[in-house]
């Protein structure tokens, strides 16, 4: 349509019509005149709305999923993560209540001896030293530790200090076959000295070729001059296997060690020795026998069973009387 005078008037008519049609519906309510029209168009216009309807809301449901998604993705990660992190809390208490168990048996041998005792955890095992067995723990000489300091954990001897950095130790354990300790049997106080063979046995050689000794029997460390490098008490092991006596001046034995040299986590320094020799205190309690049950058979004769001699005897006696 063109710009003119005409259509201008044309159009503010329709206009003026418009609004007075709105208020005519708007004033006569349910009665409206126009109302007849309004469904009238409802009619004609209703299927196509309807269709258009049914086009356009699967792309809006579409639209929806994909913005919905979105939030549900974040939702799944959400709780992935939180399970993540339980699992992982989980873990860590698992572990921190096996250490709080490994501090509270150091903490009770410490007590038992009477040792001063600085706590360290291993970090790493092996050294530039070339040593076979040592590891490394996380206390050095910032925490007053020292060259020739004995290392124990809740079970027994760990081993001996042999370089000290500033804030990291390096520990030669006992099962080193450079390792040596002097040891003193319970009870019979016989000497001697144990040494370390990688994963077997510790071998011990008593200095009393003579002396009265047997599987089972428990070692503790007898002790060095002023504590260093090993205080005494601290428990060793148990005589697993004794060379017979060849009549030599000294005597093998083999003893497994309380200590296990593969699973060590928590581990004390003792930084000053006891003031009195705690003896054989330190050592766990011994474990009590299980009582071995007793089987009594008893054996009761069948009646074809042979007449014991004793009988026999007495029926001859009575046939030959009469």
């Amino acid at each position: 349509m063109r710009d003119t005078k005409e259509s201008r008037l044309l159009l503010v008519l329709l206009v003026a019509i418009a609004f007075a049609l709105i208020t005519v519906d708007i004033r006569g309510g349910r009665n409206s005149p126009v109302d007849g029209a309004r469904h009238a168009a409802a009619a004609v216009f209703g299927p196509v709305e309807d269709g258009l309807s049914g086009v356009v809301d699967p792309v809006g449901d579409a639209v929806s999923a994909v913005r919905d998604s979105g939030t549900r993705h974040d939702r799944l990660a959400a709780l992935e993560k939180e399970n993540a992190a339980l699992k992982a809390e989980l873990g860590s208490d698992d572990r921190n209540r096996s250490r709080l168990k490994q501090f509270d048996k150091l903490m009770k041998v410490a007590g038992a001896g009477q040792y001063a005792i600085k706590g360290a955890q291993v970090i790493a095992i092996g050294s530039a030293q070339g040593f076979s067995w040592t590891i490394t723990i996380d206390a050095g000489a910032d925490d007053g530790i020292k060259r020739d300091m004995t290392v124990l954990n809740g079970d027994g001897l760990v081993g001996r200090v042999t370089t000290v950095g500033p804030s990291t130790s390096t520990v030669l354990l006992a099962n080193d076959p450079d390792f040596t300790v002097g040891t003193r049997i319970e009870g019979n106080d016989e000497l001697g000295f144990a040494s370390g063979q990688g994963d077997r046995p510790l071998r011990v050689e008593l200095l009393n070729g003579k002396a009265e000794v047997k599987k089972g029997d428990r070692l503790v460390t007898f002790g060095s001059e002023a504590d260093k490098p090993f205080v005494p008490g601290v428990p060793v092991g148990v005589v697993s296997r004794v060379d017979p006596s060849g009549g030599g001046l000294t005597r093998t034995l083999y003893v497994t060690p309380y200590v296990g040299f593969t699973k060590l986590d928590i581990v004390g320094v003792v930084v000053q020795g006891p003031k009195k020799n705690p003896r054989d205190t330190v050592l766990p309690a011994k474990p009590k026998p299980v009582p071995t049950p007793t089987v009594t058979v008893t054996v009761t004769p069948s009646a074809g069973a042979p007449v014991p001699n004793g009988d026999a005897n007495t029926d001859t006696a009575s046939d030959e009387q009469q």
